[in-house]
């Protein structure tokens, strides 16, 4: 396996899934702004794709893989078996939770958006989209397990794909928003939960050369599935705490009008380098790191481990100093058009500004707890991501009606460095991780890269201050201009100084 290029190919199709999320996201602030219709279907869609996140960016696959892979080493035979017996039991129970929660939704609305409970139309539509939302995790998570048996193989580009179909149609409803009216909400919801079926079908086309679907509800709990389990709802937990925070979070905002849309256009933002950065990086290593420490590799497992925070260091760290610098303008000029003001636009900024603190954080709790998962270790990330989550409420409950909805990205912020440090630390007091000599030097030139990059960028931004108010419709051009011009002068001050070699892509791990 070469960590950077299927780092790169799994971020590609990830950037493309994002960029296009992006587009949808202009389209929803453009046709919905921050309003009461844009607050509920947010909601609505909050709910399915925070658990599309746990379940498909990396969660599922924690679990999964490690197990998994024991049993490839054993012949298809007996890694298929071991794959239907998941499968059945997790169709089973996704089926029932699903139906659970339709018969359940007014209360379960209310658990996660207990802000709308006094105003009756409010919640009652956001009831009536949840309602239609929801069955799209029943797909998704069965989509997430065809990904973790293709990410097993080392196959990236498919499971990294499959999003892009949900944006795609949303983007395709949201061009008809004017002919649509106030019922674009409703199109937009069933679109959600039709992207969900597609998913399953288009990443079951691929996951045939490796697994043979067979339907047996007979349940068979042998003592594999048990561990595997017991695993998962860790792994869920531990690897998602960012969505979890996230999700926290929005139920939290509810409570404050248009708060809700405030948190979700800035949380797109830094999603995007996280996807890559956290997300596609953790998920790249985590079948041939789980493969070297079952073979007692030490060296290839020092080398990954080191290799992988590197990487991740060196997207995050220059990525969040450009947030920082930039939060308004990159707000104003990704959303600031049709019905979103700018009072909407400087809200949503202040929100990305602090989430934007904690976005090494957010990376590093991805690499870290793949380190624990490789070597088949869910509970101690599962203790440390629930005190963090414990944090991260008490902070935003504690805070919220002094500071209002920017405690918010304060707390998971604040909560998300408590996590990443308590990670690190469990990991060099049980002797999993270590740094190498190379990881040091590489990490001081990051910084420094960094550093004159953001000098940079915010000549930038200074230069171009005219070109990209908010008033300005041209604005979007010239922060691409911005962007694309720091992007370049980081990888030329980084190839300069050697914190990047390109002897780096070549490397096999």
């Amino acid at each position: 396996m070469n960590l950077v290029k299927s780092t790169g190919t799994f971020g590609l199709f990830t950037i493309i899934s994002r960029l296009l999320g992006y587009l949808r996201d202009i389209l929803i602030a453009i046709f919905l702004g921050s309003g009461l219709l844009a607050d509920v279907f947010l909601v609505a869609f909050r709910i399915p794709n925070t658990f599309r996140r746990l379940f498909s960016e990396g969660t599922f696959n924690a679990a999964f893989v490690p197990s998994y892979a024991s049993e490839i080493i054993k012949g298809k035979k007996q890694s298929n078996k071991f794959a239907n017996n998941i499968f059945n039991l997790l169709f089973l129970g996704l089926f029932f939770l699903v139906l659970i929660v339709q018969i359940f939704m007014p209360s379960f609305v209310s658990i996660i958006a207990p802000g709308f409970v006094d105003d009756v139309n409010k919640m009652e539509i956001a009831i009536n989209l949840t309602r239609i939302t929801f069955p799209f995790l029943f797909f998704i998570s069965l989509a997430s397990f065809f990904s973790a048996i293709l990410n097993s193989h080392n196959k990236f580009a498919a499971a990294s794909a499959a999003p892009i179909i949900l944006n795609v149609i949303l983007i395709g409803i949201l061009f008809f928003s004017k002919s649509l009216g106030d019922e674009l909400v409703y199109y937009l919801s069933y679109g959600v939960s039709l992207a969900g079926i597609l998913q399953l079908l288009f990443l079951y086309k691929f996951v045939r050369k490796f697994y043979f679907l067979k339907f047996n509800f007979k349940l068979r709990i042998d003592n594999k599935v048990k561990i595997f389990f017991k695993k998962l709802l860790p792994s869920i937990f531990s690897s998602g705490v960012t969505q979890i925070n996230i999700l926290v979070g929005t139920i939290i905002a509810s409570f404050q009008a248009s708060a809700v849309s405030y948190l979700y256009y800035a949380d797109r933002i830094y999603q995007i380098n996280l996807a890559i950065a956290g997300i596609a990086i953790g998920v790249v290593v985590l079948p041939q790191l789980s493969k070297h420490i079952q073979s007692k590799k030490k060296d290839k497992v020092l080398l990954i481990q080191n290799k992988a925070l590197e990487l991740s260091l060196f997207l995050s760290i220059p990525a969040s100093i450009a947030l920082l610098l930039g939060s308004e303008s990159i707000i104003s000029a990704l959303f600031g058009y049709g019905s979103f003001s700018e009072a909407a636009a400087q809200n949503s900024a202040k929100a990305l500004y602090y989430f934007a603190l904690g976005l090494p954080a957010f990376s590093l709790i991805k690499i870290f707890s793949t380190f624990f998962f490789a070597n088949n270790n869910t509970k101690t990330p599962f203790y440390i991501s629930l005190a963090s989550v414990i944090l991260n409420i008490i902070i935003s409950i504690y805070y919220f009606n002094e500071i209002g909805f920017i405690i918010i990205p304060i707390a998971t912020t604040i909560s998300s460095w408590f996590n990443g440090l308590l990670l690190f630390g469990f990991l060099k007091n049980r002797n999993l991780f270590t740094f190498n000599k190379v990881f040091i030097v590489r990490f001081i030139k990051i910084i420094i890269a960094s550093f004159l990059m953001g000098v940079f960028f915010n000549f930038l931004l200074n230069y171009f201050q005219n070109q990209l108010a908010f008033d300005e419709d041209l604005k979007l051009i010239f922060l691409i201009l911005s962007v694309v011009l720091g992007l370049l002068f980081y990888l030329f001050v980084s190839y300069w100084i050697k914190a990047f070699k390109i002897s780096d892509i070549k490397l096999k791990y």
